[in-house]
């Protein structure tokens, strides 16, 4: 049986110690059995009296179905006693985001895995509704914080102003991105794994050049992809991974380019270790190894090759969550998970991984300040909350995606279409890890086969990430900052990935690093960059403090 233990209490500003499985012996018993525990008690369900009318904005997947398609929807209103209207967001967020902010003109509620920010809460905070002395009205939410370390420190704001409230999930690895590489193109071209950058470039060029996947057409072979890069910073299934390479320690897939190093903050926008990455990227984009298109497709499209033809793989080397995520179910088996790659051959430089933080998320809901319906809003937030609706915020609806024991326990169910890996039905079905939700320490869930491999195929994944001091490494996703210097740094960050993002289009696809590195990095610089890095090292340095 696979238990939940408790997270050791830790200071503030720093994530929750995480158990880790480090074999796939220990895998397998824990994806086999279920989570043990106590269960939530009476206060679970936020007492709902009379009936309003909200509306919610909630950002969302792509490839999620409307709300009105999940039934846990109709019991929230229930549970809640509203009626909700939902406006559904699923692409070109940040421009929307960015207008109705400026105009004030905020719905009841916002739902979304830090769709708003803590610098946009620092810009625009007057529009929303400061949580901090409502805890009564929502006795779940005030339990989460009470019994997750860490779940208040994210939300409260350095002035003790609690605008957005986190998600706690538990169950997810320490690395969310993998590394992959299809195993059957080497065996049928009779090449070894690769290791370092020369070699997977010669692997990648034998990739375009011979007919991989073996089905009589040499063209159709994508040898690298990763997934689209946002013009607001880098996440998971990135090209960032290969940072790692070169010892240059990143949390949560890069975000906007800031880090810690043997405790000194800097940016991987300027670092010459980034321009060494950019130089492959290039290097590799003009060979013709990379999807063409990387840096223009969408989420949808990253997926869909992924996926190949049937027994036809179309990709050779890329990132994922699990290579049934990323691939599919039919052409999962094809793949390998990669230990991380050494930049060079013989380097002294100890390779890393991305340490992330997935399990306690930011800003997944917030309530505007203007809203005429504050306990109706404040019922839904705390229903959100509760145990049985959180889990299928996360999972999907019960009888559909999870099946409820007469016992406590709960089992999460595999696709019901029958044809779906485990994560893109999660993903189809419900907000999955967007929405706002607590999942309760110990409780006995039979968990998706697709979270079972991704600890399955994070094992090459572990020296390197043992390789991250987490003292000295980690950059905490929550520091905490006076208004005065968040605004600072949404500003500066404005100009400064405005444009390194513009950058990091150009140097992959049409090169010039060498000639434009050091006028980039004084551009950089002009806009603020020095400026940021100094305040996350004192609020860092605050933090380590504390």
């Amino acid at each position: 049986m696979a238990r939940s233990t408790r997270p050791r209490p830790t200071a503030p500003g720093r994530a929750p110690a995480r158990r880790a499985l480090t074999s796939a012996a220990a895998l397998l018993t824990a994806s086999s059995l279920v989570l043990a525990g106590c269960t939530g008690g009476d206060d679970d369900e936020a007492a709902a009296s009379g009936s309003d009318d909200l509306t919610i904005l909630v950002v969302k997947h792509a490839l999620t179905r409307a709300m009105s398609e999940m039934a846990w929807v109709d019991e929230l209103e229930e549970t809640a006693g509203v009626t909700i209207t939902w406006e559904e967001v699923s692409a070109d967020w940040d421009q929307k985001k960015s207008t109705m902010l400026a105009a004030g003109d905020t719905p009841d509620l916002i739902i979304g895995g830090n769709v708003i920010t803590d610098s946009d809460l620092a810009t625009f905070r007057t529009l929303f509704e400061d949580l901090s002395d409502d805890m009564d009205a929502m006795p779940n939410v005030k339990a989460m914080f009470e019994q997750v370390d860490g779940a208040k420190a994210m939300s409260t704001q350095a002035d003790g102003a609690i605008y957005a409230l986190p998600s706690w999930k538990e169950f997810w690895p320490q690395a969310i991105t993998r590394q992959y590489i299809n195993q059957q193109w080497l065996d049928n071209l009779g090449l070894e794994m690769p290791t370092t950058w020369d070699e997977l470039y010669d692997v990648l060029l034998a990739f375009k050049q011979q007919d991989a996947n073996g089905n009589g057409d040499p063209s159709d072979e994508i040898p690298m992809d990763w997934s689209p890069v946002s013009t607001t910073g880098y996440g998971y299934f990135q090209p960032t991974a290969l940072l790692g390479s070169t010892g240059l320690p990143i949390t949560g897939g890069g975000g906007t380019g800031y880090f810690v190093e043997d405790g000194k903050v800097g940016s991987f926008l300027a670092d010459e270790r980034w321009k060494a990455v950019l130089e492959f990227l290039h290097r590799a984009y003009s060979a013709g190894l990379v999807n063409q298109n990387v840096i223009t497709q969408d989420y949808s499209a990253y997926q869909s090759i992924g996926r190949g033809s049937g027994d036809t793989a179309a990709v050779g080397f890329s990132w994922g969550w699990t290579a049934s995520d990323r691939f599919g179910a039919q052409l999962a088996p094809q793949y390998a998970s990669m230990a991380p790659l050494l930049a060079e051959a013989g380097q002294s430089e100890d390779v890393t991984w991305s340490y992330d933080f997935e399990n306690l998320t930011p800003n997944h809901v917030v309530v505007s300040a203007r809203t005429k319906a504050k306990d109706a809003a404040l019922r839904v937030v705390d229903a959100l909350y509760s145990q049985d609706l959180s889990l299928q915020v996360l999972f999907g609806d019960f009888g559909t995606n999870i099946a409820p024991g007469d016992d406590g326990s709960y089992e999460v169910l595999p696709p019901a279409d029958g044809e779906s890996d485990p994560s893109t039905w999660k993903w189809t079905s419900t907000l999955a890890d967007l929405g706002p939700l607590w999942i309760r320490e110990g409780l006995d869930v039979t968990l998706p086969t697709d979270l079972a491999e991704a600890v399955e195929q994070s094992v090459p994944l572990e020296e390197a990430v043992a390789n991250v001091d987490v003292d000295e490494d980690v950059l905490p996703p929550y520091l905490k900052m006076s208004t005065e210097d968040l605004s600072t740094l949404a500003l500066n960050n404005s100009a400064i990935l405005n444009l390194s993002q513009t950058k990091f289009a150009e140097f992959v696809t049409s090169g010039g690093i060498d000639a434009g590195w050091d006028a980039y990095v004084d551009q950089l610089e002009a806009a603020g960059l020095t400026q940021n890095v100094e305040l996350y090292q004192k609020y860092y340095d605050e933090a380590a403090k504390g």
